[in-house]
């Protein structure tokens, strides 16, 4: 199986190749993958884009983790 070098809150991070952002997240982060205004941990809830609670910024850009797939080199920060 192929695999995808990508980085975690600027910490390398291995994939395997087709691994969405989600699981990625979830281990290596414990699925977290931002803080609400309250500081409470959230992580992906439905997994199919409708509850915005896997929200990471990606490559600068805020994006769904749940609904994309891992590449080389992507920057994933986990917001706090």
């Amino acid at each position: 199986m192929a695999h995808v070098r990508l980085y975690i809150n600027d910490h390398l991070t291995v994939v395997e190749y087709g691994t969405s952002v989600a699981a990625a997240l979830l281990n290596t982060t414990h699925g977290i993958c931002r803080h609400s205004v309250s500081a409470e941990p959230r992580s992906p809830f439905c997994g199919m884009g409708v509850c915005h609670e896997c929200r990471v910024v990606i490559n600068g850009v805020r994006q769904l983790a749940c609904q994309t797939l891992c590449e080389a080199n992507m920057h994933i920060t986990v917001e706090s």
